[in-house]
């Protein structure tokens, strides 16, 4: 698992792939900052009204809980920015890498499985579904954290773990699918469950990495294509010509 990390890692920056890094950095940046700024406006409104909003819902009870909220948001709000970047940055790489799949992929294999048959790429609205449904599902994971973040050190463990589980269980699913239908990619990632989660491990590591982080779809996509590599098990078709010859 760390040899398929680091030749991950070594083959970022190589000629080929940097042409997908760097637009893979550039759509995530824009995506980050509308998100980011979205975040900040919305925070801002409850701040402003939210409060009276929920008060006259709950009923006057509430309002010195609703007090010490609207002044925990209030200062998210004043951090929008950094505070969204932060939180959506998992959501946004599981997006962006349904862009680039194909693209890395295609690299990944035709450098370290010469001969092997090439994946098959994606269809266009399967990858984007697929980054779309990580996405959301990766912020309505967040959220159901984010009161724990608040008032308990233990949310950010949570927002790790979770990141680990979803990105993991996005990329490797996202490269079997290239050689399996998306029902056999589900059913090998259920099947190796603790490894992959483990593989989830180290991909949330690297998102948690300011400004690296946005390289994950890269490295992400890269990496997963070893792992299933792996856990596809040794076919005679991935010794490579020169070696069959001795």
């Amino acid at each position: 698992m760390l040899d398929a990390a680091a030749k991950a890692l070594s083959q970022m920056m190589s000629p080929p792939m940097r042409s997908i890094l760097w637009r893979s950095i550039g759509l995530a940046l824009v995506l980050i900052t509308v998100l980011a700024i979205g975040l900040q406006r919305l925070l801002s409104w409850f701040a402003t009204y939210g409060e009276v909003w929920l008060e006259g819902l709950l009923g006057p009870g509430w309002h010195s809980s609703l007090e010490v909220l609207a002044w925990i948001i209030s200062i998210a709000a004043g951090l929008g920015v950094v505070f969204g970047s932060v939180f959506l940055m998992p959501a946004i790489t599981s997006l962006v890498a349904s862009l680039f799949v194909d693209d890395v992929a295609d690299i990944v294999e035709r450098e370290h499985y010469p001969a092997e048959r090439p994946g098959t790429a994606l269809p266009f609205s399967q990858a984007i579904y697929e980054g779309i449904k990580t996405a959301l599902l990766t912020i309505l994971v967040y959220l159901a954290a984010l009161p724990l973040v608040l008032f308990a050190g233990a949310g950010f463990l949570i927002f790790f773990l979770a990141a680990a589980w979803l990105l993991g269980r996005e990329y490797f699913e996202l490269a079997a699918m290239r050689f399996r239908s998306p029902e056999e990619a589900r059913a090998m990632r259920r099947d190796n469950a603790a490894t992959i989660f483990t593989a989830g491990l180290i991909i949330a590591a690297f998102v948690s990495i300011p400004i690296v982080n946005l390289a994950t779809p890269i490295f992400g996509m890269a990496f997963m294509v070893h792992m299933h590599k792996r856990l596809s098990g040794p076919r005679p078709e991935l010794i490579e010509p020169a070696r069959q010859l001795r």
